[in-house]
């Protein structure tokens, strides 16, 4: 799997080089794949908990794993075109549902923080692939935990409370249920996005190339 074209242009008076990167036939397929991903992995059965009923659902497993295996950029892209696509109405969120009526519900505050997710984890996958191969696993589970602990769990948590109106302990208490089951995703995202990694090294472009 090659990177997308980059087109090298120059400053004029600077002698400084400037690499823009660019998104080919293969970046974009690669983003609709994970949209769809992450889109098969929310419609499977959820579990139920909490009084709110928000259930337990694989759909923070893609959304982690399309920052920690496309990186940033793509990896956001993917997760945006999962949510317009939910959001214009296709069910392809938890439950089958879709449309902006999901705004208004007590998973509103999760579904808007999943592009923030998908961006850090992508940001910090980055950073981990580009300067060392070793511990990989457990630097890119950090990477993913980092990114709920961040991104979803706080908007989550504001959510509860805005649209189903909890004071905030009660909103945490509600969201504290949800984290042993992310750290087992994020576990599993990581083990994953290390075998892409491995697979396609330059998958993210690394300079110097990814070393297995």
């Amino acid at each position: 799997m090659q990177p997308a074209r980059t087109t090298v242009t120059g400053t004029a008076g600077t002698g400084r080089r400037s690499t823009r990167r660019r998104w080919d036939a293969t970046d974009l397929s690669l983003v609709a794949v994970f949209a769809a991903l992450i889109a098969a992995l929310a419609i499977l059965p959820g579990i139920p908990v909490g009084p709110l009923g928000v259930p337990i659902t694989l759909q923070t497993l893609g959304v982690l794993l399309a920052g920690l295996v496309l990186g940033p950029a793509r990896g956001t892209a993917a997760v945006l075109l999962y949510l317009v696509a939910g959001l214009i109405g296709l069910p392809v969120f938890s439950g089958f549902s879709g449309g902006f009526g999901v705004l208004a519900g007590p998973t509103a505050g999760y579904l808007l923080a999943f592009p923030l997710a998908a961006l850090v984890a992508g940001l910090l996958t980055l950073g981990v692939l580009r300067r060392t191969h070793k511990f990989r696993v457990v630097l890119l589970f950090l990477a993913a935990l980092t990114a709920s602990l961040l991104t979803i769990h706080p908007l989550g948590i504001t959510g509860l409370m805005i649209n189903a109106g909890l004071p905030l302990r009660d909103a945490i208490l509600v969201d504290v249920v949800y984290l042993p089951g992310d750290v087992v995703k994020d576990v599993l995202a990581a083990l994953l996005a290390v075998s892409v990694h491995r697979a396609f090294p330059r998958l993210l472009a690394a300079k110097p190339p990814l070393r297995a």
